[in-house]
Protein backbone atom coordinates (compact mmCIF):
# COMPACT_ATOMS: atom_id res chain seq x y z
CA UNK A 1 0.00 0.00 0.00
CA UNK A 2 1.83 3.64 -1.23
CA UNK A 3 0.86 6.69 0.22
CA UNK A 4 -0.77 9.41 -2.56
CA UNK A 5 0.83 12.78 -1.84
CA UNK A 6 -2.81 13.65 -0.15
CA UNK A 7 -2.16 10.96 2.38
CA UNK A 8 -1.25 12.69 5.92
CA UNK A 9 1.82 11.18 7.26
CA UNK A 10 2.68 11.05 11.02
CA UNK A 11 4.50 14.14 11.67
CA UNK A 12 3.59 15.92 8.87
CA UNK A 13 2.73 19.89 9.25
CA UNK A 14 5.93 20.06 11.94
CA UNK A 15 9.07 22.04 10.31
CA UNK A 16 11.59 19.64 9.87
CA UNK A 17 13.63 21.18 13.01
CA UNK A 18 10.78 19.74 15.57
CA UNK A 19 9.72 16.88 13.36
CA UNK A 20 9.74 14.07 16.11
CA UNK A 21 11.47 10.48 14.68
CA UNK A 22 9.01 7.87 13.33
CA UNK A 23 7.87 5.16 15.79
CA UNK A 24 6.73 1.65 15.20
CA UNK A 25 3.64 2.92 16.37
CA UNK A 26 3.24 5.29 13.33
CA UNK A 27 4.42 2.25 10.70
CA UNK A 28 1.94 -0.37 12.46
CA UNK A 29 -0.82 2.42 12.16
CA UNK A 30 -0.26 3.35 8.45
CA UNK A 31 -0.14 -0.65 7.64
CA UNK A 32 -3.09 -1.42 9.27
CA UNK A 33 -1.07 -4.09 11.98
CA UNK A 34 -0.05 -4.35 15.42
CA UNK A 35 3.63 -3.46 16.34
CA UNK A 36 4.24 -6.94 16.82
CA UNK A 37 3.54 -7.22 13.13
CA UNK A 38 5.81 -4.52 12.44
CA UNK A 39 8.71 -6.26 14.96
CA UNK A 40 8.31 -9.54 12.71
CA UNK A 41 8.27 -7.98 9.20
CA UNK A 42 10.93 -5.62 9.93
CA UNK A 43 13.00 -8.33 11.86
CA UNK A 44 12.83 -10.90 8.79
CA UNK A 45 10.17 -13.30 11.02
CA UNK A 46 8.97 -16.04 9.37
CA UNK A 47 5.77 -15.98 10.94
CA UNK A 48 3.89 -13.89 8.73
CA UNK A 49 2.35 -13.69 5.34
CA UNK A 50 4.49 -12.31 2.34
CA UNK A 51 1.73 -9.74 1.46
CA UNK A 52 1.09 -8.55 4.67
CA UNK A 53 5.13 -7.94 5.41
CA UNK A 54 5.30 -6.19 1.98
CA UNK A 55 3.06 -4.20 2.76
CA UNK A 56 4.59 -3.19 6.26
CA UNK A 57 7.80 -2.79 4.91
CA UNK A 58 6.30 -0.07 2.35
CA UNK A 59 4.83 1.59 5.15
CA UNK A 60 8.42 1.75 6.39
CA UNK A 61 10.13 2.73 3.37
CA UNK A 62 6.88 5.70 3.33
CA UNK A 63 8.13 6.96 6.78
CA UNK A 64 11.67 6.52 6.60
CA UNK A 65 11.26 4.52 9.26
CA UNK A 66 14.66 3.48 11.07
CA UNK A 67 14.32 0.57 13.91
CA UNK A 68 17.53 0.79 15.65
CA UNK A 69 20.33 -1.66 15.96
CA UNK A 70 20.08 -2.30 19.71
CA UNK A 71 16.17 -2.88 19.37
CA UNK A 72 16.50 -5.23 16.20
CA UNK A 73 19.30 -7.32 18.59
CA UNK A 74 17.12 -7.58 21.64
CA UNK A 75 14.34 -9.06 19.18
CA UNK A 76 16.47 -11.38 17.41
CA UNK A 77 16.92 -12.94 21.10
CA UNK A 78 13.35 -12.67 21.92
CA UNK A 79 13.76 -11.21 25.12
CA UNK A 80 11.77 -7.89 26.80
CA UNK A 81 13.38 -4.80 27.27
CA UNK A 82 12.37 -2.52 29.69
CA UNK A 83 13.59 0.96 29.63
CA UNK A 84 14.08 2.92 32.78
CA UNK A 85 14.34 6.84 33.11
CA UNK A 86 15.83 8.19 36.29
CA UNK A 87 15.60 11.78 37.12
CA UNK A 88 19.16 12.10 38.35
CA UNK A 89 21.13 8.80 39.08
CA UNK A 90 24.03 11.33 41.77
CA UNK A 91 21.26 11.69 44.14
CA UNK A 92 21.68 8.18 45.95
CA UNK A 93 17.70 7.45 46.05
CA UNK A 94 17.38 6.43 42.46
CA UNK A 95 20.05 3.93 42.36
CA UNK A 96 18.56 2.21 45.02
CA UNK A 97 15.23 1.92 43.48
CA UNK A 98 16.71 1.19 40.03
CA UNK A 99 18.78 -2.12 41.82
CA UNK A 100 15.00 -3.06 42.64
CA UNK A 101 13.73 -2.49 38.88
CA UNK A 102 16.96 -4.47 37.54
CA UNK A 103 16.80 -7.28 40.61
CA UNK A 104 13.16 -8.15 39.46
CA UNK A 105 13.43 -8.09 35.65
CA UNK A 106 16.48 -9.93 35.79
CA UNK A 107 14.77 -12.48 37.93
CA UNK A 108 12.23 -12.59 34.68
CA UNK A 109 15.62 -13.14 32.25
CA UNK A 110 14.88 -9.33 31.08
CA UNK A 111 17.12 -6.26 29.83
CA UNK A 112 16.87 -3.15 31.34
CA UNK A 113 18.29 0.19 29.49
CA UNK A 114 18.49 3.12 32.06
CA UNK A 115 18.45 6.64 30.93
CA UNK A 116 18.95 9.69 33.25
CA UNK A 117 16.81 12.87 32.42
CA UNK A 118 18.49 14.93 34.73
CA UNK A 119 14.71 16.07 35.88
CA UNK A 120 14.14 17.91 32.21
CA UNK A 121 11.38 17.65 29.86
CA UNK A 122 12.65 18.01 26.89
CA UNK A 123 15.55 14.97 27.75
CA UNK A 124 12.29 13.07 28.34
CA UNK A 125 10.94 13.59 25.28
CA UNK A 126 13.93 12.31 23.78
CA UNK A 127 14.22 9.73 26.26
CA UNK A 128 10.50 8.51 24.93
CA UNK A 129 11.29 9.08 21.63
CA UNK A 130 14.19 6.24 21.38
CA UNK A 131 12.39 3.94 24.32
CA UNK A 132 9.77 3.95 21.90
CA UNK A 133 12.20 1.96 19.25
CA UNK A 134 13.95 0.16 21.77
CA UNK A 135 12.11 -1.15 24.59
CA UNK A 136 9.42 -3.46 25.25
CA UNK A 137 7.64 -1.34 28.34
CA UNK A 138 9.03 2.00 29.59
CA UNK A 139 9.13 2.55 34.15
CA UNK A 140 9.86 5.88 35.28
CA UNK A 141 9.96 9.45 36.31
CA UNK A 142 8.11 12.16 34.31
CA UNK A 143 6.84 15.59 34.54
CA UNK A 144 5.58 15.19 31.35
CA UNK A 145 1.64 15.06 31.00
CA UNK A 146 -0.13 11.54 30.48
CA UNK A 147 -1.04 13.36 27.06
CA UNK A 148 2.47 14.12 25.71
CA UNK A 149 3.57 10.66 27.23
CA UNK A 150 1.03 8.59 25.17
CA UNK A 151 1.65 10.31 21.73
CA UNK A 152 5.43 9.69 22.52
CA UNK A 153 5.10 6.05 23.49
CA UNK A 154 2.74 5.26 20.91
CA UNK A 155 1.08 2.21 22.79
CA UNK A 156 4.28 1.14 24.55
CA UNK A 157 3.05 0.20 27.99
CA UNK A 158 3.97 2.61 30.92
CA UNK A 159 4.57 2.81 34.50
CA UNK A 160 4.90 5.94 36.24
CA UNK A 161 7.15 5.91 39.75
CA UNK A 162 5.86 8.03 42.43
CA UNK A 163 2.06 8.76 40.71
CA UNK A 164 -0.69 6.75 42.87
CA UNK A 165 -3.18 4.83 40.48
CA UNK A 166 -6.04 7.58 40.49
CA UNK A 167 -3.55 10.20 39.61
CA UNK A 168 -2.59 8.96 35.48
CA UNK A 169 -4.42 6.41 32.75
CA UNK A 170 -0.94 4.72 33.08
CA UNK A 171 0.64 1.57 35.11
CA UNK A 172 1.87 3.67 38.10
CA UNK A 173 4.13 2.67 41.39
CA UNK A 174 3.55 5.58 44.42
CA UNK A 175 4.24 6.75 48.10
CA UNK A 176 1.81 7.25 50.42
CA UNK A 177 3.49 10.29 51.69
CA UNK A 178 0.14 10.95 53.46
CA UNK A 179 1.07 8.04 55.61
CA UNK A 180 4.42 8.95 56.06
CA UNK A 181 4.00 12.17 57.37
CA UNK A 182 1.38 11.35 59.55
CA UNK A 183 3.84 9.39 61.10
CA UNK A 184 6.60 11.74 61.10
CA UNK A 185 4.17 15.00 62.44
CA UNK A 186 3.19 13.19 65.24
CA UNK A 187 6.59 11.83 66.50
CA UNK A 188 7.58 15.17 66.38
CA UNK A 189 4.38 16.75 68.51
CA UNK A 190 4.84 14.36 70.63
CA UNK A 191 8.44 15.30 71.62
CA UNK A 192 6.82 19.13 72.10
CA UNK A 193 7.72 20.76 69.24
CA UNK A 194 4.80 23.12 68.01
CA UNK A 195 7.12 25.19 65.58
CA UNK A 196 7.44 23.28 62.73
CA UNK A 197 9.19 23.83 59.23
CA UNK A 198 9.27 22.55 56.08
CA UNK A 199 12.23 22.46 53.44
CA UNK A 200 9.96 21.34 50.15
CA UNK A 201 11.26 20.41 47.24
CA UNK A 202 8.70 20.21 44.75
CA UNK A 203 6.12 23.03 44.19
CA UNK A 204 6.96 25.39 41.29
CA UNK A 205 4.26 24.01 39.04
CA UNK A 206 1.96 24.40 42.36
CA UNK A 207 2.11 22.36 45.99
CA UNK A 208 3.23 19.04 45.95
CA UNK A 209 2.43 16.07 48.01
CA UNK A 210 4.58 16.96 50.81
CA UNK A 211 3.71 19.99 51.45
CA UNK A 212 -0.09 19.39 50.91
CA UNK A 213 0.13 16.19 53.62
CA UNK A 214 2.61 18.93 56.08
CA UNK A 215 0.27 21.65 56.40
CA UNK A 216 -3.01 19.18 56.77
CA UNK A 217 -1.07 17.32 59.65
CA UNK A 218 -0.09 20.61 60.92
CA UNK A 219 -3.81 22.05 61.04
CA UNK A 220 -4.86 18.27 62.36
CA UNK A 221 -2.37 19.48 65.23
CA UNK A 222 -3.20 22.49 65.84
CA UNK A 223 0.42 23.89 64.65
CA UNK A 224 0.68 27.76 63.83
CA UNK A 225 1.90 26.93 60.55
CA UNK A 226 1.56 28.92 57.26
CA UNK A 227 3.00 28.81 53.79
CA UNK A 228 5.76 31.18 55.79
CA UNK A 229 7.31 28.11 57.58
CA UNK A 230 7.79 26.50 54.54
CA UNK A 231 10.83 27.05 52.15
CA UNK A 232 11.27 26.11 48.55
CA UNK A 233 14.67 24.66 47.73
CA UNK A 234 15.89 24.50 44.68
CA UNK A 235 18.10 21.41 44.43
CA UNK A 236 17.30 17.88 45.86
CA UNK A 237 20.72 17.79 47.58
CA UNK A 238 22.84 18.87 50.76
CA UNK A 239 23.53 21.98 49.50
CA UNK A 240 20.09 23.11 48.81
CA UNK A 241 18.62 21.79 52.22
CA UNK A 242 21.49 24.43 53.93
CA UNK A 243 20.77 27.14 51.54
CA UNK A 244 16.85 26.41 52.28
CA UNK A 245 17.63 25.80 56.21
CA UNK A 246 19.62 28.94 56.14
CA UNK A 247 16.83 30.78 54.92
CA UNK A 248 14.35 29.44 56.61
CA UNK A 249 15.83 29.78 60.10
CA UNK A 250 16.38 33.53 59.20
CA UNK A 251 12.90 33.93 58.65
CA UNK A 252 11.46 31.83 61.38
CA UNK A 253 14.08 31.82 64.14
CA UNK A 254 11.44 30.25 66.61
CA UNK A 255 11.40 27.10 64.84
CA UNK A 256 12.07 24.15 66.53
CA UNK A 257 11.61 20.92 63.97
CA UNK A 258 12.11 21.04 60.14
CA UNK A 259 10.86 18.12 58.15
CA UNK A 260 13.32 17.94 54.59
CA UNK A 261 11.83 16.94 51.97
CA UNK A 262 14.40 13.77 50.98
CA UNK A 263 17.05 13.19 53.63
CA UNK A 264 19.77 15.20 51.55
CA UNK A 265 18.09 18.00 52.23
CA UNK A 266 17.79 17.06 55.95
CA UNK A 267 21.51 16.43 56.09
CA UNK A 268 21.70 20.32 54.63
CA UNK A 269 19.59 21.05 57.31
CA UNK A 270 21.91 20.20 60.17
CA UNK A 271 24.91 21.86 58.60
CA UNK A 272 22.91 24.79 58.49
CA UNK A 273 21.93 24.21 62.20
CA UNK A 274 25.78 23.89 63.05
CA UNK A 275 26.59 27.23 61.36
CA UNK A 276 24.10 29.15 62.69
CA UNK A 277 24.92 27.58 66.16
CA UNK A 278 22.20 25.28 66.77
CA UNK A 279 22.47 21.75 68.43
CA UNK A 280 20.77 19.29 66.87
CA UNK A 281 18.24 17.85 68.33
CA UNK A 282 18.17 20.21 70.76
CA UNK A 283 17.84 23.39 69.67
CA UNK A 284 16.76 22.12 66.23
CA UNK A 285 15.42 18.71 65.71
CA UNK A 286 15.47 17.35 62.05
CA UNK A 287 13.44 14.74 60.14
CA UNK A 288 14.75 13.55 56.86
CA UNK A 289 12.52 11.57 53.98
CA UNK A 290 14.11 8.87 51.99
CA UNK A 291 15.78 6.44 54.68
CA UNK A 292 19.43 6.66 52.71
CA UNK A 293 22.37 4.64 53.79
CA UNK A 294 23.83 8.20 54.77
CA UNK A 295 21.41 8.96 57.18
CA UNK A 296 23.07 6.17 59.56
CA UNK A 297 26.45 7.78 58.92
CA UNK A 298 26.17 11.41 59.69
CA UNK A 299 26.16 12.95 63.40
CA UNK A 300 23.71 13.18 64.74
CA UNK A 301 22.63 10.21 62.88
CA UNK A 302 19.15 11.16 60.57
CA UNK A 303 15.99 10.10 61.74
CA UNK A 304 13.86 9.59 58.99
CA UNK A 305 10.65 8.01 57.40
CA UNK A 306 11.79 5.11 55.29
CA UNK A 307 11.26 4.58 52.05
CA UNK A 308 11.50 0.76 50.89
CA UNK A 309 13.21 1.55 47.53
CA UNK A 310 13.83 -1.68 46.31
CA UNK A 311 10.57 -2.57 46.85
CA UNK A 312 9.15 0.71 44.43
CA UNK A 313 11.51 -0.61 41.68
CA UNK A 314 10.04 -4.44 41.85
CA UNK A 315 6.75 -3.45 41.88
CA UNK A 316 6.98 -1.15 38.97
CA UNK A 317 8.33 -4.55 37.05
CA UNK A 318 5.09 -6.27 38.52
CA UNK A 319 3.01 -3.69 36.75
CA UNK A 320 4.91 -4.50 33.59
CA UNK A 321 4.41 -7.54 33.76
CA UNK A 322 0.93 -7.21 34.16
CA UNK A 323 0.47 -5.22 31.61
CA UNK A 324 2.12 -6.95 28.87
CA UNK A 325 -0.05 -9.92 30.09
CA UNK A 326 -3.01 -7.71 28.92
CA UNK A 327 -3.99 -7.76 32.89
CA UNK A 328 -5.09 -4.83 34.74
CA UNK A 329 -2.32 -3.28 36.89
CA UNK A 330 -2.10 -3.34 40.71
CA UNK A 331 -4.18 -1.37 42.50
CA UNK A 332 -5.39 -0.12 45.81
CA UNK A 333 -3.07 -0.93 48.82
CA UNK A 334 -0.82 -2.87 46.72
CA UNK A 335 0.12 0.17 44.10
CA UNK A 336 1.83 1.75 47.33
CA UNK A 337 4.83 2.15 48.92
CA UNK A 338 4.50 3.23 52.22
CA UNK A 339 7.41 5.13 54.36
CA UNK A 340 8.22 4.31 57.94
CA UNK A 341 9.65 5.80 60.62
CA UNK A 342 13.11 5.35 61.69
CA UNK A 343 13.28 7.16 64.91
CA UNK A 344 17.69 8.10 65.23
CA UNK A 345 19.44 10.78 67.17
CA UNK A 346 18.32 13.84 64.79
CA UNK A 347 14.60 14.21 66.04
Amino acid sequence: MRADNQQRKPGAGRSEGTRRRTTIHDVAQLAGVSRQTVSRAVNDKGEIDPATKERVLEAVRTLNYRPSRFARGMVSKGGVTTGLVIPDLRNPFFPEVAAGVLEAAEQRGWQVVVWDSRADEDREREALDVLSHQADAVVGYFKNDDAVLARLLGGVPLVLLERGPQQTRFGAVGIDVAAGLRQGMAHLVDAGHRRIGLLDGDGLSGPGPRRTAFLREARRHGLPVDESWIVLCSEHSVAGGEAGAARLLAGQPGITAVVGFNDLIAVGAMRAARSAGRRVPDDLAVLGFDGLALGELVEPALTTLHIDKRRLGMLAVEQVARLRAGEEPLGGADAWVIPELVVRASA
